[in-house]
């Protein structure tokens, strides 16, 4: 008869393959669920670049979302009832960034919050004299390095149903995000190579500083002058010009553009009018 000593270890190592199988199990039937007929006419309406795109990305584009929503937690804030209609657009936004990448979907990100629209939040800054100051901001979205998200709704249904204006501010808050997985929200993502490492840091270099001179001087630009306030908002804000206004950014900052789908593994000129 086997000592207690030997039972004891296997239903420890019994439990702890059981703790570690049973999630991904579940992941895997969630994921082999079929995507229902509702979320595809909220796709349809809500996410319209959708529609544009090849059948192997809307394929991809589909399982992520289902991957996002079951990973994900969503709170509504201000009273705003959380949906499908609502889980399945903003997972989209998010699950567009990471086509064609064999990684799992923003593992660190574990909550989305989501206004009816925009919100709030106090900063505190520092006076003349050194002195902290508290003032109120409106805001669309934000990023934080703690596992969260916060969205206004509907600027995100503004941002996704006009696709073409270099503006979106669901992508702009998930590119944070991932940003954020080299270990610091800083505008250099984790590109898995020294090689790549450099090539990156030359070409944002010189075109965050090619930016904040134009700025300076007042030059129209493609890329919003926002993504003068510091490097990891300019990844961020060169991420949406990147999905929105492909043709236009590759004519304009080629090198930028190259970069840009080197990391993301797509290319947006394909599938954009």
């Amino acid at each position: 008869m086997p000592e207690l000593s030997t039972i004891l270890m296997a239903v420890i190592v019994i439990g702890a393959i059981a703790a570690f199988a049973y999630p991904r199990y579940k992941l895997n039937r969630a994921v082999e669920e079929p995507f229902t007929a509702e979320w595809r006419k909220v796709l349809r309406q809500n996410f319209p670049v959708f529609r544009r795109m090849p059948a192997d990305l809307q394929l991809q584009l589909k399982n992520r979302i289902k991957q996002f929503i079951h990973e994900k937690e969503f709170i509504g804030c201000a009273g705003l009832e959380i949906t499908d209609e609502i889980r399945v657009t903003v997972a989209a936004s998010a699950c567009l960034l990471l086509l064609n990448r064999d990684t799992d979907v923003i593992p660190d990100l574990k909550y989305i919050l989501v206004y009816p629209n925009a919100f709030t939040v106090n900063r505190e800054t520092l006076n003349a004299e050194g002195l902290p100051e508290h003032h109120k901001h409106g805001v669309l979205g934000e990023s934080w390095d703690n596992g969260k998200v916060i969205l206004s709704w509907e600027d995100v249904l503004k941002g996704n149903k006009n696709f073409s204006d270099g503006a979106n501010v669901a992508i702009h808050e998930f590119a944070h995000q991932l940003d954020h997985a080299s270990g610091a929200t800083n505008g250099a993502p984790f590109l898995g190579d020294a090689s790549r490492s450099k090539r990156w840091a030359n070409v944002l270099t010189d075109e965050y500083e090619n930016l904040r001179q134009a700025a300076y001087k007042g030059d129209e630009t493609l890329i919003d002058k926002y993504g003068t306030t510091n490097p990891a908002e300019f990844f961020a804000v060169i991420t949406e010009t990147f999905f929105e206004l492909p043709r236009q950014m590759e004519a304009e900052h080629p090198a930028l553009f190259a970069e840009l789908k080197r990391y993301y593994k797509v290319d947006p000129t394909d599938w954009l009018v």
